[in-house]
């Protein structure tokens, strides 16, 4: 079965934090984080059409210049999402550049700052000199940051004595086209199929009219019966995506509930169990926790990083005692 999406570690474990997901057939991609990427292939990131920042600190929101240089001048929108705090620091590393050439760039940036129950937004268009200007009705914030077609992006907020935000990127559903069914019914690959998707994710009545492509010209069906013929629809994929949270039972609970059966748990491992009280005088993870995590949620795959350079040359030791934790009976 071929995936939706694709997801991958920028950096290595050791630095900043950044995970790609790449939408196929989309043309689009999603970060969540936005630690150094500068050696990123432009192209990789010029497909980027949001950003989940987890928090402000340095290693995880560096890349924001580097991606505004990019973007400048090109007819690109990009959403922003992060915690209490992202509009003003957004709006202070505008502030720290001159803008008196941009009158003809149509670049536009959104941020959707989330509280705990609450998203206010604010825009700042290129042309305009990055002239703040707040959209004045807030939204409710009720777990779900962005909930399309095909895909759902969850959001909860961790304690790193600021406000560290999780991120957990699914889709309903994942549909398949049985190759062998296409030639069984003289069915030819098309842009057809797409549409077909399209009509399945939005939940159209079993009798609507759909066109198929063979290679005797259009054929008429209803949806259902096509659906039926040549839809392989199983569970969809999920990632979720935890960094800089301390061991407490609020944050387990939180973490546990965002995570719960996901494909992949990308999570962080500070530190080492022997360094515990360090963890905890940090407000991270250690790997042996990590792999807590990972195994109560029920993950089916745990990746490990934002390793603590003290561990330079022995991470060996983290991903060990991770998976010792994940892989427990």
């Amino acid at each position: 079965m071929k995936p939706s999406f694709h997801s991958h570690l920028i950096n290595n474990p050791f630095d900043d934090s950044v995970l790609y997901i790449q939408i196929f057939r989309e043309k689009r991609a999603i970060l969540f984080d936005l630690g150094s990427i500068d050696f990123v292939e432009p192209s990789k990131l010029l497909k980027v059409s949001d950003i989940f920042v987890s928090h402000t600190h340095i290693d995880h929101f560096i890349g924001f210049d580097h991606v505004l240089r990019l973007f400048l001048g090109r007819e690109n929108s990009l959403r922003i999402f992060g915690p209490p705090g992202i509009i003003a620091n957004v709006e202070g590393k505008l502030n720290g550049y001159t803008w008196n050439l941009v009158g003809d760039y149509p670049f536009i940036l959104e941020i959707r700052e989330v509280s705990k129950d609450r998203i206010k937004s604010a825009r700042f268009i290129c042309r305009d000199k990055f002239r703040r200007e707040d959209i004045t009705e807030d939204s409710q914030f009720k777990g779900v940051l962005i909930n399309e077609q095909l895909f759902k992006i969850n959001a909860v907020h961790l304690d790193h004595l600021i406000p560290s935000m999780a991120f957990s990127f699914s889709e309903e559903f994942h549909i398949n086209i049985n190759k062998d069914a296409l030639l069984k019914y003289n069915l030819i690959v098309g842009p057809w199929l797409s549409e077909f998707k399209k009509y399945i994710r939005e939940g159209k009545p079993d009798d609507h009219p759909i066109e198929a492509m063979s290679e005797d010209g259009i054929k008429k069906f209803e949806l259902k019966e096509l659906k039926d013929k040549i839809a392989i629809i199983t569970r969809g994929q999920k990632i979720t995506y935890v960094v800089d949270a301390i061991f407490s039972k609020e944050n387990i609970e939180k973490i546990i509930s965002l995570a719960e059966g996901a494909d992949i748990l990308y999570c962080e491992a500070t530190f080492l169990e022997e360094d515990i009280e360090r963890a905890k005088e940090r407000y991270h993870l250690t790997a042996r926790q990590a792999g807590e995590l990972a195994r109560r949620a029920g993950v089916k795959r745990l990746e490990i990083f934002h390793f603590s350079p003290r561990y330079k040359y022995m991470e060996g030791r983290l991903y060990k005692e991770a998976m010792d934790e994940f892989n427990k009976s």
